[in-house]
């Protein structure tokens, strides 16, 4: 499994693999991805990260803020972001051991 951290806000566009972007016909199954019960809030931010689980077969992934989250930001320029680095699970456990934002689990 892979992984990534991805803001409050935040929604999951198109999905590359090997073969290119994810086909749901051709899979004949939408990419396996899950939100965390595990959370950052980075307070200087003001801005809160959900972990997210994805099968090995995806590559990258592009993301894009929501219309919500676009009034909340100062700077809406940006229309979408390719996560072309996903994480394993030890640099997950690496990056949560160093890092200065707060952990938060929930029940979702």
């Amino acid at each position: 499994m892979k992984y990534f951290f991805l803001s409050e806000g935040w929604a999951i566009g198109q999905i590359w693999t090997v073969g290119g972007i994810w086909n749901e016909t051709a899979w004949r199954r939408a990419p396996d991805i899950k939100k965390m019960s595990i959370s950052l809030w980075d307070k200087d931010k003001n801005e809160q990260m959900w972990l997210h689980q994805v099968e090995d077969a995806v590559l990258m992934l592009e993301i894009y803020p929501t219309i919500e989250a676009q009034k909340y930001t100062s700077n809406q320029n940006i229309g979408n972001v390719v996560l072309t680095r996903l994480i394993d699970a030890e640099q997950v456990l690496e990056y949560l051991s160093n890092t200065s934002a707060i952990c938060q689990t929930n029940q979702i």
